[in-house]
């Protein structure tokens, strides 16, 4: 591995950090000092070396068998918001969706509230365009600074993403280290008021004090997810410790001792019901990584 000046970590447990709290190990796991550290790592790096940056964990499946190459995690250097002007805030990478909505209200940009729902990092919202209560990434993003598998940083015009429901074109192995947001001027109060509905909306909703992974399944078009899982009676269908949620049947859930396998076969399973009840092939909205253990197989 080539010097770093953060912390390079071989064989490090990524269960602790993912919300399933299940999986396997990252081969070697790098948690960079800033931009350049990270930047100066990757160019260094051998190119056949796989690369995958790891947020929240909050919807993404681990598998057993770890994850090879190298994770990097962006800690606290990258979770800073400071406003740029009355409209548009400076994110970095690994800020929490909390953070940048909380800083918006302060500073009266409003737009930007449905962060507040979403569980994860700068950085997974750019790469999956993620989105909730009828707004999305795409909305707000102006550009985003990245740092390719090659170790060349480039900023990114949002109409350069290539973006779609949940899904963007960066591509493999780019790292988002910041990101712009625009929304529009509004009163605190008001915004803080929206940010409390849609809190109270998904606390009432989804399993949130649960070992999960978010919002599982992709709605297809015409439809939602939960409403079709439901209808093929998922609702608390269990493989091992593994089961679809009672509460809301998009959402996984870790009773206690599932492995990702678990995880991956159930929500396997459910697709299968759902294809077989409504002809609806559900897509994976959870993000799977890494390789089955020897005790398990891949999906």
């Amino acid at each position: 591995m080539p010097a770093v000046r953060g912390r390079l970590t071989p064989h490090a447990p990524l269960a602790p950090l993912v919300w399933f709290k299940a999986g396997g190990a990252a081969e070697w796991l790098f948690e960079p000092a800033d931009a350049d550290d990270l930047s100066d790592f990757l160019r260094a790096l051998d190119p056949a070396v796989p690369v995958m940056a790891l947020g929240l964990g909050s919807n993404l499946i681990v598998r057993d068998g770890g994850v090879p190459g190298v994770t990097i995690r962006l800690g606290k250097p990258f979770a800073t918001v400071a406003p740029l002007d009355a409209v548009t805030l400076r994110c970095g990478g690994g800020a929490s969706g909390i953070l940048v909505s909380s800083t918006a209200r302060d500073a009266g940009v409003a737009g930007l509230e449905f962060l507040r729902s979403i569980p994860g990092t700068v950085g997974g919202f750019v790469r999956m365009n993620g989105g909730a209560y009828g707004r999305e990434t795409a909305d707000v993003l102006v550009e985003a600074e990245v740092v390719l598998r090659s170790g060349e940083r480039r900023t990114l015009a949002a109409r350069d993403l290539g973006y779609s429901y949940r899904h963007s074109t960066l591509p493999d192995g780019a790292v988002v280290i910041a990101a712009i947001f625009r929304g529009d001027r509004g009163e605190s109060a008001a915004i803080q008021a929206e940010m409390d509905r849609i809190a109270a909306a998904r606390e009432a909703s989804q399993p949130l004090r649960s070992k999960t992974g978010g919002s599982t399944f992709k709605n297809p078009d015409g439809h939602k997810a939960w409403a079709l899982v439901d209808a093929a009676g998922c609702r608390g269908l269990r493989r091992g410790d593994a089961q679809v949620s009672e509460k809301h049947t998009n959402f996984l859930l870790n009773l206690g001792a599932a492995t990702s396998a678990d995880i991956e076969a159930l929500g396997e399973d459910v697709r299968a019901r759902v294809k077989a009840a409504s002809g609806v092939e559900l897509e994976w909205e959870i993000q799977r990584v890494g390789v089955a253990s020897d005790h398990g197989e891949a999906a």
